[in-house]
C-alpha cells in the first residue's frame, strides 16, 4: 500500500512541476532531441564552421525561449487577442506590397530600422489561430456560410503572400488553415469537390505563376533536361542519399557536402546531407524522431477542452507535419523545390522561432487544462 501511494506521490509531483513550468515534458524532451542531432547535422553541412553553429545555438536558445513565453499565456487569452493579431498581420501584409525591402528579387520584408522581419511568418500562427477563433463558437461541421467566410480569412492573406512572390510560404499558410477547417468536419463529398476545383484550376494558376516558379516544376518533372542549370540541386541531392546506402559514409564524410557539389546543403537540402553520412538507418530514425513529436501533439489537440484549442492544437500539428513532408520530398525530387527548410535540423532563425512558438502554443493547451477530479 505504501508503494502505491508512493507512486502516485511522485506522478502528483511530476504533474506538479510541468503544469507549475506550462512545460510538457515528452514534447520538450523530443524538441531537444531533435535539436541536439540537428547541431551534429548541421557541424557536418557547414564545413565544421564554430561560428555557424555558435550562431544556431543563439537561435535555438531564442526560440526555445519564446517557446517557454507562449507556453505561460493562457489559451483564453490567445483566444482572446486573435482576432487583432489576424488584423495586423493582414495590415503588415499590405506594407510589405506598398512600401517593403526587396531583396533577391521578393518583396518580403519590412525594415523599421532597429529589426527587419517577414510578415508572412507571423500569418503562420495567425491563420489558424483565426480559423479557430472564427469556428469555435458554433456547432460543429460548419454550414456553407461559414466555410465561405473561413475559406476567405484564409484565402486573403495566402493571395497577399503570393504576390510577393513567396509560393511556398502562402502553401504553407494555406494548409495551416486548411487543416483547422479540416478538423472542424468539412465532408469527404466536399473536399473530393475542392480537390477537383483545385485540378481545373491548374492552367490558371500557371499562366499567373512567375517564370522561376513555372521552371521549378519544370524541373521537378524532368530535372535532366538542364543537369548543370535547374535540376542541378535535385541532381545533386539524390546521388548524396543514394551514395549513403544503408549505414552512410560516416559522420563528417560525406563527399557530396564537403567537396561542395551539393548546394544549399546547411539550409533547405540538410536532409541529403544527413542521408549520405548517416544513411537509410539515420534517416529512420529522424523520422521516427519526428513522428513522435507529431504524434503527441495530436494527443495534446484531442486533450483540448474546449473546440478553440482543439482546432488550433490540430492544425499546428499538421503544419509541422508539412514542413517535414515538403522538405523531405523536395529533396528526394518527390515534390517541387519551394524554399521550406527541415524544421529544428536546417541553418536559420525565423521560420524556428515561429515553429517553437507554435509548440508553445500546445503546452499551454496541454498545461493550463482543467485536471478533472478521478
Amino acid at each position: 500500500m505504501s508503494t502505491l501511494l508512493d507512486g502516485s506521490r511522485e506522478d502528483a509531483s511530476r504533474r506538479d512541476w510541468q503544469h507549475i513550468l506550462h512545460i510538457d515534458a515528452a514534447l520538450l524532451f523530443g524538441l531537444l532531441a531533435l535539436s541536439g542531432l540537428g547541431l551534429f547535422v548541421l557541424y557536418s553541412a557547414a564545413g565544421q564552421e564554430q561560428a555557424v553553429l555558435l550562431r544556431q545555438l543563439i537561435r535555438l536558445g531564442v526560440a526555445f525561449g519564446g517557446m517557454a513565453l507562449v507556453a505561460q499565456l493562457r489559451p483564453q487569452w490567445l483566444q482572446r487577442w486573435t482576432p487583432w493579431m489576424y488584423g495586423l498581420g493582414i495590415l503588415l501584409l499590405v506594407a510589405v506590397l506598398l512600401v517593403g525591402d526587396i531583396g533577391k528579387g521578393a518583396q518580403r520584408w519590412l525594415d523599421f530600422g532597429f529589426v527587419r522581419f517577414q510578415p508572412s511568418e507571423m500569418m503562420k500562427l495567425a491563420v489558424p489561430m483565426m480559423v479557430a477563433w472564427y469556428l469555435s463558437d458554433q456547432r460543429l461541421p460548419p454550414g456553407g456560410a461559414r466555410l465561405s467566410v473561413a475559406g476567405a480569412l484564409i484565402i486573403v492573406p495566402v493571395l497577399l503572400i503570393a504576390r510577393q512572390p513567396d509560393l511556398g510560404t502562402a502553401l504553407l499558410i494555406g494548409s495551416a488553415g486548411f487543416f483547422a477547417l479540416f478538423l472542424a468536419g468539412l465532408s469527404w463529398r466536399l473536399l473530393a469537390g475542392l480537390a477537383l476545383a483545385g485540378a481545373g484550376a491548374a492552367p490558371v494558376l500557371w499562366h499567373f505563376m512567375h517564370d522561376y516558379q513555372r521552371q521549378r516544376v519544370i524541373t521537378f518533372l524532368n530535372p535532366e533536361h538542364d543537369p548543370l542549370g535547374t535540376g542541378y540541386h535535385i541532381i545533386q541531392s539524390k546521388i548524396a542519399i543514394g551514395s549513403g546506402g544503408v549505414f552512410g559514409k560516416g559522420w563528417l564524410n560525406g563527399t557530396q557536402a564537403h567537396l561542395e557539389f551539393l548546394p544549399e546543403r546547411s539550409t533547405d537540402f540538410i536532409f541529403a546531407v544527413l542521408g549520405e553520412e548517416f544513411g537509410l538507418l539515420g534517416i529512420l530514425v529522424v523520422l521516427a524522431m519526428y513522428t513522435i513529436i507529431i504524434v503527441r501533439s495530436v494527443y495534446i489537440a484531442t486533450q483540448a477542452q474546449d473546440t478553440y484549442g482543439r482546432l488550433l492544437g490540430g492544425s499546428l500539428a499538421m503544419t509541422f507535419f508539412i514542413y517535414l513532408i515538403v522538405n523531405t520530398g523536395m529533396v528526394t525530387g518527390l515534390l517541387p523545390v519551394v524554399g521550406l527548410p527541415l524544421p529544428l535540423i536546417s541553418y536559420g532563425g525565423t521560420s524556428m522561432v515561429t515553429l517553437m512558438a507554435g509548440f508553445g502554443m500546445l503546452m499551454s493547451i496541454q498545461t493550463h487544462r482543467k485536471l478533472l477530479p478521478t
